[in-house]
């Protein structure tokens, strides 16, 4: 059986911690962002774990990661 090819638009986006779980940045940072509030942007910027309903699709489209 042949090895599964990764998705490499979901390999650029997330990365694996030391735990097993999942990392990825949060969305709506990248443009209109005069109408949005200092704190807003600033909560944007950090990164966060990905949420438990989406781990398994994740896991599937990323067999080695």
């Amino acid at each position: 059986m042949p090895k599964m090819k990764t998705k490499s638009s979901a390999a650029k986006r997330f990365k694996k911690t030391g735990t097993g779980k999942l990392k990825r940045n949060k969305a709506y940072k990248s443009h209109i962002l005069t109408k949005k509030s200092q704190k807003r942007k600033r909560n944007l910027r950090k990164s966060t774990i990905t949420d438990a309903s989406n781990v398994k699709n994740m896991k599937k489209i990323m067999p080695y990661i």
